[in-house]
């Protein structure tokens, strides 16, 4: 249905990515819309004729995704703005706002449906099935079990969080309705009064996928790393200019999806017109843009490559520094002679959570340097990775 939907009401000639994205979440939440109040209706009416607290509680939770749908087609509404002058960044984190939002309301849900389970385990009522319940919740599965496989598909089509939460929430809800419908069953076969435990059974479920929702649409918003995907990518990209040696101090900053700013340090020899290293840096962040879609800014950083002292010492600290680590290395490596020693300046990056703190580090490398040679004094700066 959302294909055929999305051939008839979605073309793709002449829109960016950014428009596809967002008429295909509009889209999509208008469709969650739909059948979330028709299954709330149905529930509902299922609830009020069996008498079952479960039945009628799953009904308020449809009712309650068809506000996360609204909140899903706004976010990509409001995702889909062009920056201004107050954004310069544009919108797109509204997208991973709207998720979360998504994942509220199941949490709530979820909290609801325990207090209203746990009311009927304390006054347990026999709950009445016929027919047309059974259907209804039969329907009622198989409509979800298509809502998560949709949202699914379309999720990791666009990359998007919200589309992943709203997947998972109708995974939950189809799985709610199972249990429902087996403790009508199991109920009606036995005369067993399960139907409030199997509503805690189904609000501790509902509860796990809105913490799992919560924390997939929180990470983005707080900041994580990038793919390690697509920081070979960059590298590689970078790497494939002759005149830059190597990169290092590599940052990617997360605006929402298809907005993505990056910067980097890029090592060029010292000796090269530096003119023309300008220009080919130029380049360089302009083929960051065309073929990854991102915002570049890279710093130049000028090192000595024809002096055979300074190469052959970075490499003999840089194996004494990995005799502490291999996790650790070194770059903006430089030597500055004194008359009576030498400064070694070079930074060392290590990794979040390491065994040892940033002082221990340093203390280490500026002893592994002073045993390489007295008149050696090592300037080192500890810094974490960003990657």
């Amino acid at each position: 249905m959302i294909s055929l939907l999305a051939r008839l009401l979605l073309k793709s000639e002449g829109r960016s990515e950014a428009e596809l994205r967002k008429a295909y979440g509009i889209l999509c939440g208008a469709v969650g819309i739909f059948f979330n109040i028709l299954l709330f209706a149905g529930k509902f009416v299922a609830g009020k004729l069996s008498g079952s607290i479960a039945v009628t509680a799953d009904a308020f939770n449809n009712l309650s995704d068809a506000g996360s749908s609204v909140v899903t087609l706004l976010g990509f509404q409001l995702a889909g703005q062009k920056a201004d002058s107050d954004h310069p960044f544009g919108h797109g984190r509204v997208e991973y706002l709207s998720g979360l939002g998504v994942s509220m309301l199941i949490l709530l849900m979820g909290f609801e449906l325990a207090k209203s389970s746990v009311e009927k385990i304390l006054h347990p009522e026999t709950v009445d099935s016929n027919p047309l319940v059974l259907l209804i919740l039969c329907i009622s599965i198989a409509v979800k079990l298509y809502m998560f496989l949709y949202n699914r598909r379309i999720g990791r089509k666009l990359n998007s969080t919200a589309m992943e939460a709203t997947a998972m929430d109708s995974l939950s809800d189809s799985v709610a309705t199972a249990a429902v419908l087996l403790a009508t069953v199991v109920g009606q076969i036995t005369g067993w009064k399960i139907d409030g435990w199997c509503g805690i059974l189904v609000a501790c479920f509902i509860l796990w996928s809105g913490f799992n929702a919560a924390k997939e649409t929180l990470d983005p918003l707080l900041g994580t790393p990038p793919t390690h995907e697509f920081v070979d990518q960059i590298r590689r990209l970078v790497l494939a200019h002759p005149t830059i040696i190597g990169i290092h101090d590599l940052i990617v900053h997360d605006y929402g999806p298809g907005r993505v700013m990056i910067s980097l340090h890029a090592e060029v020899s010292a000796s090269e017109n530096v003119l023309e290293l300008h220009d080919e840096i130029d380049n360089v962040e302009r083929e960051l843009k065309e073929r990854l879609g991102c915002e570049a800014v890279i710093h130049m950083d000028p090192i000595v490559t024809d002096d055979g002292i300074t190469e052959e010492t970075r490499q003999r600290v840089q194996a004494l520094v990995h005799c502490i680590d291999d996790a650790v290395n070194i770059h903006d490596f430089r030597m500055v002679a004194g008359p009576t020693h030498t400064n070694v300046i070079f930074d060392a990056v290590v990794p979040f959570h390491f065994r040892l703190t940033d002082e221990e580090v340093e203390k280490k490398i500026k002893a592994a340097v002073r045993a390489l040679d007295g008149n050696y004094y090592a300037v080192v700066h500890v810094e974490r990775s960003y990657t």
